[in-house]
């Protein structure tokens, strides 16, 4: 009987399990998260208002409540908790699904003064998560600069234009909620380097922009027309088609002249955020790009300021190291071959790897199923020769010894029901707990 630990619980890790518990009718799975809390970005990352992406946890849920996988929440692995070498000895195989926790940076002068932050700050703030450390983010902004053209972009741009009373029934934490209701943005410029043709946000998100309440979308047609498909997108891919067409007729349309506007601005590439009023960050100064010709940009020189009392860079994720596995700084993932960790070229016995820290941070949620999928059959594949090496009977003891306090399914459910009652305390539905205190002691009253 093989016991395997899946160290990670949003969806590539819970899709490992469940393709473990399909494909072997003995394996026995535990699935570690640091959090207590499962289901990863769907829980911490997608946003308060698209709910119907959050139902998702009803699928994860169903095979965290497998009778052969376990959810034992509040375990670090690596650095200040259980090391990877132990975690190895107590289980036959370890897949890491650990994500990829670390922004990039833009790499400019001032990113870092005062009201400059990046979008995971801003997601984990308004997400409740609780190593979320910001806030007062809105506090005296009245313009708001998005650097990034992606999904992520399109939902922290979406949530500072949203009005209290959209927010108020999702689970968004109350002091973000409050926060917001008294915002006082009414101008949002979400600024890519590139053209519309390469922007990465899908159609769906971008033309949620457009259905928010009392908020104009506004677009440059001059800025749309210097990308070299935008007179005729109907060699684009189709994805890309339609992102244009939508931008297209937004610029056809006039200002309806509403308390809010966002701005979706091309070919403006970040060079230094300026320090405004008591040294915050006062405006964006912008270098106008143009196409390469080879699908890049290149700089022209010329430089345009951009107001704003908050800017939320959003270029995109990256791996960080775990202490005890080997780690690809380049490209900010762990060497692998087909899901088997590759220590010095050849791949290691027992330990695996599936989600961001396999193959990037790309795709899509639905993305790791494949990849779990491509993993769980290496692992599969490993199986006779790693059920010969003897571990221990349950691994709970052990895990314990080495310095976790597991939280298990029944600590879980009691944060959902003390999320429940603070909802019906506030007169809203679920709120979440923003805090490990919070979070600690919901759990321990199971």
């Amino acid at each position: 009987m093989l016991r395997v630990a899946v160290v990670g619980s949003g969806p590539s890790g819970v899709y490992t399990a469940q393709s473990l518990v399909q494909q072997d009718p003995e394996v026995l799975v535990d699935v570690l998260d640091r959090l207590p809390c499962p289901y990863g970005l769907v829980r911490y990352g997608v946003a308060p208002d698209h709910e119907k992406i959050k139902s998702l946890q009803q699928n994860l849920r169903t095979v965290l409540e497998h009778e052969r996988v376990r959810f034992l929440g509040g375990v670090r692995i690596g650095a200040d908790g259980v090391p990877v070498a132990r975690l190895r000895e107590l289980y036959h195989a370890v897949v890491y699904c650990v994500g990829a926790a670390a922004d990039r940076r833009l790499g400019v002068p001032g990113e870092d003064l005062p009201g400059s932050f990046s979008a995971t700050e801003f997601v984990a703030w308004y997400s409740a998560h609780p190593d979320a450390a910001a806030d007062g983010f809105v506090a005296g902004a009245r313009s708001a600069v998005v650097v990034g053209m992606g999904n992520v972009a399109v939902d922290v741009t979406r949530i500072l234009a949203r009005g209290a009373a959209e927010l108020s029934p999702t689970d968004i934490p109350q002091a973000a909620l409050t926060a917001l209701a008294a915002s006082e943005v009414t101008d949002i410029h979400m600024v890519g380097r590139r053209g519309p043709a390469q922007a990465r946000f899908t159609t769906k998100e971008l033309r949620e922009l457009g259905t928010l309440p009392d908020t104009d979308v506004l677009v440059d047609e001059a800025e749309l027309a210097l990308d070299p498909a935008y007179a005729d997108p109907s060699a684009l891919p189709a994805a890309q088609r339609r992102n244009v067409e939508v931008l297209r007729g937004w610029a056809a349309s006039p200002s309806r002249g509403l308390r809010r506007r966002i701005h979706l601005r091309f070919f403006l590439r970040p060079g230094e955020l300026l320090a405004g009023e008591e040294g915050r960050v006062g405006a964006v100064r912008f270098e106008r790009t143009a196409p390469d010709g080879h699908g890049g940009v290149t700089g022209t020189g010329r430089l345009q300021d951009i107001g704003a009392e908050l800017v939320l860079r959003s270029v995109g994720y990256r791996g960080v190291p775990l202490e005890g596995l080997p780690f690809d700084a380049e490209r900010g993932t762990v060497p692998q071959l087909a899901g088997r960790v590759l220590r010095e070229c050849s791949p290691s016995p027992g330990e695996y790897v599936a989600g961001w820290i396999k193959r990037g941070p790309t795709g899509v949620i639905g993305t790791n199923r494949p990849c779990a999928k491509e993993t769980v059959e290496s692992l599969l594949a490993d199986s006779p020769a790693l059920a010969r090496r003897e571990v221990p009977g349950d691994p709970l003891t052990p895990l314990r010894e080495a310095g976790a306090e597991p939280v298990g399914w029944a600590g879980w459910l009691a944060i959902e029901r003390a999320e429940a009652a603070l909802g019906a305390s506030l007169g809203r539905g679920l709120v979440k707990l923003p805090d490990w205190a919070a979070l600690r002691s919901a759990a321990e009253r199971a």
